[in-house]
């Protein structure tokens, strides 16, 4: 009876100060205005309102004091919302300042899969005593998904979702429904087993809806089932989302027996990950799960020295190609003034080329059975490229820089073929990389480059040893 005045109590001073003007322009300063003034009540109120990644926000912003007052006074569904969208680091601080029994109610609350990626990036001491205060569920969930290798399927994939029975009515699994449905990562989608747990049909919640309540979930569910398998790369999952447009999709291990959903959200996430990856790789980087602003000055040095390094020595044989060529610059130093164009607009033609098949690859639109009709496509288009920039800077040579017919000559050519080799060059490697299990971002523009500045090098020096006799 008590408890029901205090909840009547609540309810009252709800709708006396909570209003949509209340938190519809509600921030972190009110926030911060609330926590100062010691009014948990009406916080707690106006906060359960808010949009959860919208409080993540705020609390991105606030000190570590005030994040862990806010989540003591949060409801523990809420609590783990918000938790899940906040950045890893701040997750690993918040639930180390927690109690055991706080923290171990926040991850009760999580998803399974946001609760195993957080598992993952927390010191295993810690660990220890988060699952210890965890529920046997939580526990079995979070153990289960980490037997699966990183970045596949099921490492990714939730274990929460709503399951049916063939012989089942809509009724009873409508009730079904309303029994684990807010557990559950989403009810949109309802996914049908039979008895040793083969997924055998899905059915969507407008279905049941629509449905008679005595129509049974065998005669009105989806047959065809696409489905994901455990060990799938997570690349692969992100284009079987795009290919069949789908927010969620089910996981199955090797006798097709269902063991969890992933949704779009997840996806992406997935993408989001995967193109910073190959962004990094096309920068000569060394990938890292760390945000810019979070890193220290070594973790951007041991990103980027050992792509330098190998790109420095790599280099060198440029540096002993016009060592060995000496002789001949020494009769004609005018050649020496072009030798950065050269290398400069075959690195960027072969970059061109790369980036466009390398995510032509990442979008599946290119397999290596495609070799021989990407390298045509991209000879034409590099004849076409030089022969325009060979004319242009012809006429440059002879018209500004007053430099004889044979030297433009040398120059102009050497400019075509450098630049059909750099075309093929680019398109070439990240093929080969594919075919050979690489990542096909390795082979990027820094890489690519220095190989072109070799070969146009070598190219332009044997040009001019035949039109100019040296």
């Amino acid at each position: 009876m008590g408890e029901n005045k205090e909840k009547d109590k609540m309810n009252q001073e709800t709708v006396n100060t909570v209003s949509y003007e209340d938190y519809a322009d509600f921030g972190e300063e009110e926030i911060r205005e609330l926590l100062g003034k010691g009014q948990y009540t009406r916080l707690r109120q106006i906060i359960k309102e808010l949009n959860d990644a919208d409080i993540a926000d705020y609390l991105e912003e606030m000190e570590e004091e005030e994040v862990i007052k806010i989540f003591r006074i949060l409801p523990k569904d809420k609590a783990a919302d918000v938790f899940s969208y906040l950045e890893i680091d701040q997750q690993q601080s918040v639930i180390t300042s927690l109690s055991d029994k706080d923290a171990g109610r926040i991850i009760d609350n999580m998803m399974s899969d946001d609760a195993k990626e957080l598992m993952e990036e927390m010191p295993a001491n810690v660990v220890k005593r988060l699952i210890a205060n965890t529920s046997a569920d939580t526990r079995k969930a979070i153990n289960h998904l980490m037997r699966y290798p990183e970045d596949s399927a099921g490492s990714i994939m939730t274990v929460e979702y709503v399951d049916l029975k063939e012989h089942q009515t809509v009724s009873q699994a409508i009730d079904r429904i309303r029994k684990v449905g807010v557990d559950s990562e989403t009810i949109n989608i309802c996914y049908v087993l039979d008895n040793k747990r083969t997924l055998v049909g899905t059915v969507a919640l407008r279905y049941l809806l629509l449905s008679a309540p005595n129509a049974v979930i065998g005669d009105i569910m989806h047959k065809n089932v696409v489905s994901l398998h455990t060990l799938m790369d997570q690349e692969e999952v992100a284009r079987q989302f795009k290919k069949y447009e789908f927010t969620a999709m089910p996981v199955v291990d090797n006798e097709d027996r269902l063991v969890g959903i992933i949704t779009v959200d997840d996806v992406v996430d997935i993408l989001e990950e995967e193109t910073t990856e190959d962004i990094e790789k096309m920068a000569a980087l060394m990938p890292s799960d760390k945000p810019y602003l979070k890193m220290t000055v070594f973790d951007a040095f041991k990103k980027r020295i050992p792509w330098l390094l190998l790109l420095m020595i790599s280099a060198t044989f440029t540096g002993r190609i016009i060592t060995s060529f000496e002789d001949a610059l020494s009769q004609y130093v005018v050649l020496t003034a072009f030798i950065p164009m050269l290398m400069d607009t075959g690195g960027n033609a072969g970059g061109q080329a790369s980036a466009i098949i390398i995510r032509g690859i990442s979008l599946d639109e290119i397999e290596f059975s495609d070799w021989f009709t990407v390298v045509w496509k991209e000879i034409r288009t590099a004849v076409l490229c030089g022969l325009a920039l060979a004319l242009c800077n012809f006429a440059k040579l002879i018209l500004f820089d007053r430099v004889g017919v044979q030297v433009a000559f040398v120059v102009c050519v050497t400019l075509l073929m450098a630049i059909v080799v750099a075309k093929v060059v680019g398109s070439t490697l990240p093929m080969l990389a594919k075919r050979i299990g690489m990542d096909p971002a390795v082979m990027a523009s820094p890489f690519i480059t220095t190989i072109v500045d070799a070969i146009s090098l070598l190219i332009y020096f044997r040009v001019a040893a035949l039109v100019l006799g040296l």
